[in-house]
């Protein structure tokens, strides 16, 4: 490896300057014009934002304002009441029971529960013959195929419960 040679010359260092700052001249007229009027939104928002919280903080804040609000946000987040909502809420909870949901990591086991799982089973159950004559076709259907696909399931669970060897 050869080392560097680094010239001090006074002149060249001016001669250097001077075309760089010829390079930088001509690469201006080459540049793409950028729009400066974000800019002002940005400042415009900023001081919207920061006007709007000085008016916050100057009125004082109540208890049913802060209830009125989080009851808001957690209502803009909840799906809308329905049947098939109902249906899937309870088949999830099945699910659960049988340990087919996942825990918190992704490596952790859901213990089985074989009679939380029977009972949401039969809970759906109870709603299909309950409601029987009084579903749409699409809730019906969905209704008998959770059910089915539910107690094949449990079926599959249980017995790989019962071939387990005890720990």
């Amino acid at each position: 490896m050869q080392p560097i040679k680094i010239d001090h010359d006074e002149q060249q260092y001016k001669k250097n300057e001077s075309d760089l700052t010829m390079n930088d001249a001509q690469s201006d007229k080459s540049k793409v014009i950028v729009d400066e009027d974000w800019k002002s939104r940005v400042q415009a928002e900023k001081e919207a934002a920061k006007n709007a919280a000085a008016g916050e903080a100057a009125k004082p804040a109540t208890a049913s304002d802060t209830a009125a609000s989080d009851a808001s946000e957690q209502s803009l987040q909840l799906p809308e009441p329905s049947f098939s909502l109902l249906i899937t809420t309870l088949a999830t909870q099945v699910l659960a029971g049988l340990g087919q949901t996942g825990g918190p990591e992704p490596s952790d086991e859901v213990p089985v529960n074989l009679d939380l799982a029977k009972h949401y089973i039969d809970t759906l159950e109870l709603l299909e013959k309950k409601t029987a004559g009084n579903l749409t076709e699409d809730e019906s259907q969905l209704l008998t195929r959770f059910l089915y696909e539910l107690r094949m399931l449990f079926v599959s669970v249980r017995n790989q419960v019962k071939s387990k060897p005890n720990s």
